[in-house]
């Protein structure tokens, strides 16, 4: 009989243990994502008879808002007033889906809260309200890529180096998310549907390709294998390579030709205006996959992009590990010119202008600039912080030298003024599709003014025709970004600065 108690007692004690181990688990180790999870019935009361926060863009233009509602069980309902121009980064915050993006990040901002007390009647009686957040994103400059892509599948990431702020992120396709906020259940569940209905080419809307989509990208890799000869094997930067059209690859009967059949070699200096494929697919076997594996790393390839959304959201740009490249000497050629397995997001190669823009250094990339209080008092301000070192300075200069020749007489040569001292790579990946057998993903990346950045944007339009090229189809948008910011750099509008930039 005593053992039999001892068992039972044992027991007891063991099912005690494990309360209160999942008590500690849920008041200290999931304590924020319980109180902030749309399930959690104060957050579902506070949506329905609460106003949330607004959320301001850099100039002070409203992205989001509540107001009393005129209809439905809402008290209050949450409006978008720019409808898809921001949608993907700014999200929405749903009866029925919860909040998405921005929304969600700084969801424990925007709800009512009590606020810290400063007066005694205030410690006495506190207040109750939310916060506002001022983003990084510029609503001209966001206005202006949406007018450049024109309805096009496609994506526009603008940078400021120096400090890692989204200055602007559009793409198509995109989605209203005032259907997703909608006073009644079955408005928003038609809203959903749309919004995750795949377009022609595969994209549906909810999924923006800034940031969630991963492209081959093409020549504008080359700046990345660059990167790799001034900075992991330095004497290869004066090796000169022959002038071909073609090459035979290594270990097959494969070969590798230029665009159009042209003929190019020499150094890397000499082969990167023109974009010289053959020769860089062998300095990417001189280098080897270990060293482009690292310094595709030390750009942020293979890592999720700390940006200020929720986690896993943002998808991984890919770069095949050495070990995936074992044996494989023709897929190291390709994956130096940025095909083959590479993939790279708008918003992974936007950082890898950006990295060279900012002598090497790439810093956090985020939307939010400051969190205040309704009456105007600063509660937060982001504070940059480095993400990556990608190269050392020296490397950078070097590699920021070949992109300003790029712009001056190389692939991108016309585009932009002189004066404006623009750094830039094209890029033309070749794609099947299920649809076509071959297209091309167009890219183009930049950075400006050259000798002392202010900006950095990464370009692509994929899904073109085979005769595309990054500079024909991105080269003209990436033209009227880098014109857009020049001008709010002058003090002038972002539209309306070219006949070309409408």
């Amino acid at each position: 009989m005593q053992k039999r108690i001892r068992i039972l007692a044992i027991f007891m004690v063991g099912l005690l243990g494990i309360v209160l181990l999942q008590a500690l688990n849920i008041q200290f180790f999931k304590s924020n994502e319980l109180a902030n999870s749309s399930g959690n019935p104060r957050i579902a009361n506070a949506l329905r008879n609460e106003p949330r926060g607004e959320i301001l863009g850099a100039d002070g233009t409203v992205l989001a808002l509540s107001v009393p509602s005129k209809s439905g069980s809402l008290r209050y309902q949450r409006q978008y007033p720019l409808g898809p121009l921001f949608s993907q980064e700014v999200g929405f915050n749903s009866q029925v889906y919860g909040a998405y993006g921005l929304e969600a990040s700084y969801n424990s901002y925007l709800t009512v809260h009590p606020q810290p007390a400063h007066s005694l009647a205030q410690l006495l009686s506190p207040v109750k309200e939310p916060d506002s957040l001022t983003l990084t994103l510029i609503p001209s400059l966001q206005k202006l890529a949406a007018t450049q892509l024109a309805g096009r599948d496609g994506a526009v990431v603008m940078i400021n180096p120096n400090t890692g702020g989204i200055m602007a992120m559009y793409s198509n396709p995109t989605y209203d998310p005032n259907g997703l906020v909608a006073p009644s259940v079955t408005l928003e569940e038609a809203a959903w549907k749309a919004a995750i209905k795949k377009n022609t080419n595969g994209y549906p809307p909810l999924t923006s390709m800034a940031y969630q989509e991963a492209f081959p990208p093409g020549s504008t890799f080359k700046v990345v294998t660059s990167s790799a000869v001034f900075g992991l094997k330095p004497r290869l930067a004066s090796k000169s390579y022959p002038v071909a059209s073609t090459i035979s690859l290594p270990d097959t009967n494969k070969t590798l030709s230029n665009f159009g059949g042209s003929s190019c070699g020499g150094t890397i200096e000499i082969m990167l205006p023109p974009s010289c494929d053959t020769g860089f697919a062998e300095v990417g076997l001189d280098l080897g996959p270990s060293l482009l594996w690292q310094q595709a790393s030390s750009f942020g390839f293979d890592t999720y992009i700390p940006v200020d959304l929720p986690h896993g959201s943002v998808a991984v740009s890919n770069f095949p590990t050495p070990a995936q490249e074992v044996n494989r000497k023709p897929f190291v050629a390709y994956s130096a010119i940025g095909q083959g397995d590479v993939r790279a997001t708008a918003l992974q190669n936007a950082l890898v202008a950006a990295g060279i823009a900012n002598k090497g250094a790439i810093m956090t990339p985020h939307f939010l600039r400051a969190v205040r209080n309704s009456s105007g008092g600063l509660i937060k301000s982001y504070q940059p912080s480095l993400w990556k070192r990608a190269t050392d300075s020296k490397t950078a200069a070097s590699v920021s030298q070949m992109m300003q020749n790029v712009a001056l007489y190389g692939t991108a040569a016309g585009l932009f003024p002189p004066e404006d001292k623009v750094a830039a790579k094209t890029g033309t990946a070749q794609t099947s599709s299920s649809n076509v057998n071959l297209q091309t993903d167009d890219w183009m990346i930049a950075f400006a003014p050259a000798d002392a950045p202010r900006f950095a944007v990464a370009v692509i339009l994929p899904n073109q025709a085979l005769s595309g090229t990054g500079a024909a189809v991105a080269g003209p948008v990436m033209r009227c970004m880098v014109l857009g910011a020049m001008a709010i750099i002058k003090g002038q509008p972002a539209q309306g600065t070219s006949s070309t930039c409408p």
